[in-house]
């Protein structure tokens, strides 16, 4: 029997750019980790016992400013441990130690929050009138949205035994079946070639291959990749189902409405603004229509597949090391505000960064906030193109909101999902109109133009389009019982022949992509908060062009202040209403500019 040849290392420029985690522990056996989670369960009893029952009593606003200046400080002593584990598994999750130390730290992190639960429970209990009392104190300022935030689940909320009973099940049911789907899909081998030079590589870097030159190159990936999904598609598709389940029974329970209620809570947002964004971003299909038609022309093919997408417009561009790709970045941060500028600098020089392409890692690429007490740190796997230094932008768009909102503290510091992609797309921005200035041939601008468009669509349409196919698939799964993968993929199709109409011809194999999509399984309706993000980066975009110098302070306040405020008070000193219906336009038109500028360079070159 032939022996296949795993992908010798180095694999990309990155080779050896891993992060240094020891700013959380030490290691896997760092005796720091028990002894925190059993001090954090000590103090969790103590607040128990300290202050159940007391908000019904009539805390003073004092007492209760005490109160969760104590909870905030339980609570990140105990999801240290967790954020730690969880960064050890994404960096290998073939290793068993790393999976364990996982399971142990969420095991424990539940115990300790049995004891923490009825808190925020007999918050909600209160009527709305003694709540409005604490809410308006002056002494509970820091944590004003904290309670607003928390009362919006009073109508979804559970008895204390029905909520305890949840978390703990949650550790074999969804949380299991989360990470059973991440390990299979980081640990799944993709075959490349034949005979003596056949190789096996990761998931991302098949999918890199995507952006190849050499049609066969990405054909055979795409290949590939359909066959090692088919081959764990048993497994895959079962996961999907039990999921989509457990999130019906979820709303049930807690009488969500509709399956995207809970994700609308959770974003702060009301549903008519999304359901405002996705018609728009529905009716701008057309503008990814007329680009990939260019496209096609520019390519010199009569018919353009799915594996086409992200072809090269030019074949000879050169690639982008990692260190060309941390030299821009980084100048282009520094460029909008010195003070960006040295927090990336940051994340360069203490090894924040994990970029480093290997069997086992996690795919795709994430910032991970940790803990306002730390830093946070970043995922990505860069395989040495020019759409890798954007998603290194993107990345640390992310890491800079984090770093700057931790002083609000850690039960205000994340932000809603909405507000989230905000700082990662407007890094991307700022990154392509660096690059686009410094390049006069009309040649590499037409590229960086393409990247730049089939950047946007994969961040606006596409995850318009993964959103109605997300809903098509709880409907289904509600109405016909479990569904087979025959089933799902003519939704998957259906979904993204929406968007691309005859400009793309979508293979039967592609049918198949949307079982390593982690959004579906680990935060469901997450991505509709992708194009939110970017549509309203672009607007705003637009208004520093306007105010110049003038815009910086302002954006990097609405930075600091992390989810402190719901995403309309955030945005409002900039100028923004995101429930106007029509605000989306304005960035769609700055696509619609892209495509036109697109266009008039094909025709020069």
């Amino acid at each position: 029997m032939q022996t296949l040849q795993k992908e010798a290392t180095p694999t990309s420029s990155a080779a050896g750019v891993v992060w240094d985690l020891r700013d959380l522990y030490q290691s896997v056996d760092d005796p720091a980790l028990s002894r925190d989670l059993a001090d954090a369960l000590a103090q969790a009893q103590r607040f128990e016992q300290r202050y159940r029952g007391r908000l019904a009593q009539g805390l003073s606003a004092l007492e209760l400013y005490e109160a969760l200046t104590e909870l905030e400080r339980i609570c990140e002593q105990m999801d240290k441990p967790v954020h730690y584990a969880q960064l050890l598994h994404a960096q290998d999750t073939q290793n068993p130690r790393h999976g364990a130390l996982l399971q142990a730290t969420q095991e424990r992190n539940t115990q300790i929050r049995q004891h923490l639960l009825f808190f925020e429970l007999e918050w909600m209990d209160l009527s709305d009138e003694r709540a409005q009392r604490y809410i308006q104190a002056p002494e509970l300022k820091r944590y004003r949205h904290y309670l607003e935030k928390s009362r919006l689940f009073r109508p979804h909320k559970l008895s204390e035994p029905e909520e305890k009973l949840l978390d703990l099940k949650a550790n074999t049911g969804a949380r299991a079946f989360q990470r059973l789907f991440s390990e299979q899909v980081a640990g799944m081998q993709i075959k490349l070639g034949r005979g003596k030079r056949a190789q096996i590589v990761n998931l991302d870097r098949a999918l890199s291959l995507l952006h190849d030159p050499h049609r066969k190159t990405r054909q055979s990936a795409a290949q590939a990749v359909t066959e090692a999904l088919k081959n764990n598609e048993r497994l895959l598709t079962y996961i999907f189902n039990t999921l989509v389940f457990d999130h019906k029974i979820n709303d049930d329970l807690r009488k969500f409405p509709t399956p995207m209620a809970s994700r609308h809570l959770a974003n702060e947002i009301e549903p008519q603004t999304v359901d405002a964004l996705m018609s728009a971003c529905e009716q701008g299909y057309e503008i990814v229509r007329r680009y990939y038609a260019l496209k096609k022309r520019l390519l010199g093919l009569r018919t353009l597949y799915d594996y086409d997408r992200y072809a090269p417009i030019f074949s000879d561009l050169p690639e982008c090391k990692w260190s060309d790709a941390r030299r821009i970045v980084l100048e282009a941060y520094r460029d909008f505000s010195p003070r960006a500028g040295e927090i990336v600098q940051e994340f360069f020089d203490k090894n924040w960064i994990d970029a480093e392409v290997r069997m086992g890692k996690s795919g795709g690429a994430f910032s991970a906030g940790t803990v306002p007490s730390v830093h946070p740190y970043i995922l990505m796997n860069y395989t040495d193109r020019l759409r890798d230094a954007m998603t290194l932008a993107h990345e640390l768009g992310h890491g800079i909101h984090q770093y700057l909102s931790r002083g609000v503290g850690y039960l205000q510091f994340d932000t809603p999902l909405t507000t989230a992609e905000m700082a990662s797309t407007f890094g991307e921005i700022l990154t392509f109109r660096k690059l686009l200035h410094e390049t006069s041939d009309a040649r590499t601008r037409l590229a960086l133009l393409c990247e730049k468009l089939e950047d946007s669509f994969a961040t606006i349409f596409r995850q318009i389009v993964l959103t109605r196919f997300e809903q098509r698939l709880h409907e289904a799964r509600r109405a016909q019982g479990e569904l087979t993968a025959a089933q799902i993929n003519p939704l998957w199709l259906e979904a993204n022949r929406a968007m691309f109409g005859d400009s793309v011809k979508l293979t039967d194999d592609y049918g198949w992509w949307w079982l390593y999509i982690g959004h579906f399984i680990h935060v469901p309706f997450y991505c509709y908060a992708y194009a939110f993000g970017e549509l309203l980066v672009l607007a705003l975009y637009q208004k520093y062009l306007s105010e110049g110098e003038a815009f910086v302070p302002k954006y990097l306040e609405v930075l600091s202040a992390g989810g402190s405020e719901s995403p309309p008070k955030l945005l409002a000193p900039l100028g923004v209403n995101i429930n106007d219906p029509n605000f989306w336009q304005a960035g769609l038109e700055f696509l619609r500019g892209l495509v036109r500028e697109a266009q008039e360079l094909a025709n020069q070159v």
